[in-house]
């Protein structure tokens, strides 16, 4: 882990994201005061939502019924009365 000022990542940013490509964890500060911490991001896989839908209950039988209720509301036959403007 590294750390550097502000204005040093701003200066040199895309060595910043070269290094934390890297795998490098970089804390930046801002008057001697940790402000933020940079880190790689994780990579999500179909795994990893499946294990985070894997607690939730499925939909019921009525939520389609739902879902086709509220799409019938946003969408209708009616002419645009604006088209013509």
């Amino acid at each position: 882990m590294r750390t550097i000022t502000a204005t040093e990542a701003s200066r040199r940013f895309s060595d910043l994201l070269d290094a934390i490509e890297r795998g490098e964890t970089i804390t930046i500060t801002r008057g001697r005061h940790p402000v933020a911490e940079i880190r790689p991001a994780r990579r999500r896989t179909g795994a990893d939502l499946r294990a985070e839908l894997s607690d939730i209950e499925p939909p019921d039988d009525r939520f389609a019924e739902d879902i086709t209720e509220a799409l019938a509301l946003l969408t209708t036959d009616e002419r645009d009365p604006w088209a013509d403007a």
